[in-house]
């Protein structure tokens, strides 16, 4: 029988398990903090993937970096309902920051399983 060459994955250590905690934890606190936390966390995310060989946690960042440019896409869609009037802006921003909050809250939980983030 031959060899063959699949690639080896590396195993996770416990500070990349920590490292997506961390990430998952700031995505989640982000609306609370006028999204800054939210901008750390996504350029940690892409700098993180792009040397992911592990695909649980590539899917993980990949998920948190979708929901995170969704999230930007749908506020800066309602924020001309702050020019009509406040009240339909503040709840428009506040089922975003929800449907995030949930997203992250999902997929932190997920990722706590060692499953797939939902799509």
């Amino acid at each position: 029988m031959s060899e063959t060459d699949y690639a080896t994955l590396e195993d996770k250590t416990p500070a990349d398990r920590t490292t997506m905690h961390v990430l998952y934890g700031l995505h989640t606190v982000a609306p609370f903090t006028m999204w800054f936390l939210s901008v750390i966390a996504v350029i940690v995310n892409y700098v993180k993937r792009s040397d992911e060989s592990d695909p649980l946690y590539a899917r993980h960042h990949s998920y948190m970096i979708r929901t995170f440019w969704w999230a930007i896409l749908w506020l800066l869609v309602t924020s001309p309902l702050f020019l009509l009037f406040v009240f339909p802006g503040f709840i428009a921003w506040f089922l975003v920051g929800a449907w995030y909050v949930y997203r992250y809250l999902r997929g932190w939980l997920r990722f706590n399983d060692n499953q797939i983030p939902p799509t």
